[in-house]
């Protein structure tokens, strides 16, 4: 499988994200993360699962859910580059 370099842009959910404890990649509102994909597609959707997951597991609560709906809408991918 292609690794993929992925810049991501969490500047709109920065506010409902800043009560949940984002380390490593997701901590900053433009993001780079680096994931092994089949495509360019399934690199993207396994990096919003990643993010998804991670808020899922600190607060399995309703307003989290709402949240997870929100970044499938807002979460923007400013660049993909196979490596």
């Amino acid at each position: 499988m292609p690794n993929y370099r992925i810049s991501i842009d969490l500047s709109d959910l920065q506010n409902d994200l800043k009560k949940y404890i984002l380390t490593g990649e997701f901590s900053i509102p433009f993001a780079l993360c680096f994931i092994d994909a089949a495509s360019p597609d399934d690199a993207c959707h396994e990096i919003m699962l990643r993010l998804m997951t991670k808020l899922m597991r600190q607060q399995p609560t309703i307003e989290t859910r709402v949240l997870c709906r929100k970044i499938r809408k807002f979460i923007r991918v400013d660049k993909i580059e196979q490596l």
